[in-house]
């Protein structure tokens, strides 16, 4: 059976899939995800918080683009693992 894990914004910022704008994104969608990947960095006022997956599994998408504004609990992404 696969269950699906909401990824809640913890705070609100603007949501960024790259640690910078050359690199890569932490993970893409269908990447595997293990407990304490990066997942995505949220910016408030030039301090970048590091958010982390609490589950194993595949991110199946994420809601927003690069530099979207987040608001404190908004889904931004999804992760499907198997029970």
């Amino acid at each position: 059976m696969k269950t699906i894990t909401e990824i809640i914004a913890p705070l609100p910022g603007i949501f960024y899939k790259k640690p910078s704008p050359e690199s890569q994104e932490f993970k893409k969608e269908g990447d595997i995800v293990n407990i304490g990947d990066t997942l995505f960095l949220i910016e408030v006022m030039k301090t970048f918080n590091s958010i982390e997956s609490e589950v194993s599994g595949k991110l199946v998408k994420y809601t927003l683009e690069n530099e979207e504004p987040v608001n404190v609990g908004q889904v931004i992404a999804i992760i499907e693992s198997e029970s």
